[in-house]
């Protein structure tokens, strides 16, 4: 595993539905969340949650629910794909540091968004899935879990909102410190 000194980390939210997506409608990115995570000592130097306003669907209540972001958030506060991939580049120096993400969903969902959007890839291609290197290293679970209980099992506080990209950043940069101190 190739790591930088920082380590970004990333955790999106995208629009979804108690059952199948609406006509016309798909799951995009409404949610960017970011840190900047030193390596050696785990302390976050930066930390925000770009919202990103969606092209096909709309923010279903379920999702509302679930994520706390609204249409409205993200019709006052949201940019297109295209600027949060660029703020990415140019806040974060996404394409030359190492990424990591609790699973593999925000890698495949970005790669495919960028795709859709026919816009450039933003991330580097050391990419650590922090679920998985969880699992080989926890002396008991030695499966894949979701995020709030690898916090659990760790004995740390999940903060802030669950589901919402610039809580979780916060609270995968905890277990990924741990799995990189083992």
């Amino acid at each position: 595993m190739k790591t930088t000194d920082n380590i970004l980390i990333i955790d999106l939210e995208a629009t979804c539905w108690e059952d199948r997506p609406p006509r016309g409608q798909e799951s995009e990115i409404i949610e960017i969340g970011v840190c900047l995570m030193n390596a050696k000592t785990g302390k976050i130097s930066k930390n925000e949650g770009i919202l990103v306003k969606p092209q096909y669907s709309k923010v279903s209540p379920f999702c509302t629910e679930l994520t706390s972001i609204t249409q409205q958030m993200l019709e006052d506060e949201g940019v297109l794909l295209e600027d949060a991939l660029d703020i990415l580049r140019a806040e974060y120096d996404s394409e030359e540091l190492t990424w990591a993400s609790y699973g593999n969903y925000d890698l495949n969902m970005l790669q495919s968004q960028s795709r859709r959007f026919c816009v450039d890839y933003p991330l580097s291609d050391d990419h650590i899935n922090v679920k998985t290197l969880f699992g080989e290293l926890h002396p008991t679970v030695r499966k894949s879990v979701g995020m709030a209980r690898a916090l659990g099992e760790l004995n740390l506080k999940l903060e802030g909102t669950h589901h919402r990209g610039v809580d979780d950043a916060k609270n995968i940069a905890k277990i990924l410190h741990w799995c990189l101190q083992q």
